[in-house]
């Protein structure tokens, strides 16, 4: 029996390693920020993101008539590994340890598969459809990390809320960062106002104000985290604060065309910056 449970711990390390090789392949912004969490929370935060980069993966470059049927096989067979603690794909494996461990239920992973089903059917968004779409996407995923991050019910409940409008914020700076590549190659338009063709700076201007919203709104929140993850939520929180000044500052019409960026050199002195102890403004 001892060294069936050595196996397992040995299998569970190597589903964390693989977890984390998804999150730096894809995000190396995503990547820095995690260098800045205790040393315990990394593998947690890493099962997370891969978790949902491969739920990413399905709806938006996976061309099979059958999406729906996968994206759903993914989702069935995760809440079964999370009653059992055991799936054969070391992604969700990393992803349920962490689940079980920190109490992340199907009131949080339900959502997120509700939102990535209605990218495989692209439909125009009403504010409703809209607020639930990111909800699900990206709030029930910030509030996924948030559990990590507390590990205790009353702080968690505290910070709920400004956890919530810290994912809504991301997303939708990653909507209007992509409007493009949305549009064009998967024929998808997230904004309840305008439309990709009728997109100008009065469209842009409502969207950046309700963003700037959200930003505000998550960051007290920030403030009050505990220590082991307080500085690595700073960086994302600046780096996306940076990334929409830029997108500010950009004519809506380049915005049709142009993906804008953040540089590896830029990104790295955002890390040293907060590194150093420097808040946001």
């Amino acid at each position: 029996m001892p060294e069936t449970r050595q196996v397992m711990d040995t299998y569970i390390a190597a589903s964390y390693e693989a977890s984390k090789l998804i999150t730096n392949h894809y995000s190396t912004s995503f990547g820095l920020s995690i260098r800045l969490f205790e040393p315990a929370l990394r593998p947690h935060i890493y099962a997370i993101y891969g978790f949902v980069r491969i739920a990413d993966e399905i709806v938006d470059t996976y061309t099979g008539s059958d999406r729906l049927e996968v994206l759903n096989e993914l989702e069935s067979h995760a809440k079964h590994a999370l009653k059992t603690c055991y799936s054969t794909n070391p992604i969700v494996q990393a992803f349920v340890t962490t689940a079980r461990m920190y109490n992340i239920g199907s009131s949080l992973i339900t959502p997120f598969f509700k939102s990535m089903r209605m990218d495989i059917t692209p439909k125009p968004f009403d504010q409703k459809r809209y607020e639930a779409y990111i909800y699900g996407s990206a709030e029930v995923v910030g509030l996924m990390c948030l559990k990590v991050f507390t590990a205790d019910e009353k702080i968690y409940q505290k910070l709920e809320k400004g956890a919530s409008h810290l994912g809504a914020a991301y997303q939708k700076v990653n909507f209007l960062r992509d409007i493009a590549a949305d549009a064009d190659d998967l024929g998808r338009w997230y904004f309840p106002i305008s439309s990709f063709k009728a997109f100008d700076e009065k469209a842009k201007a409502v969207i950046i104000r309700d963003i700037e919203k959200d930003f505000k709104a998550a960051s007290t929140a920030i403030a009050q985290l505990p220590e082991s993850s307080r500085k690595a939520v700073e960086l994302s929180y600046q780096y996306y604060n940076q990334l929409l000044k830029r997108l500010k500052l950009t004519p809506a019409s380049k915005l049709l065309t142009t993906r804008i960026r953040i540089n590896n050199l830029q990104k790295t002195a955002l890390l040293v910056k907060v590194s150093l102890g420097k808040k946001h403004a």
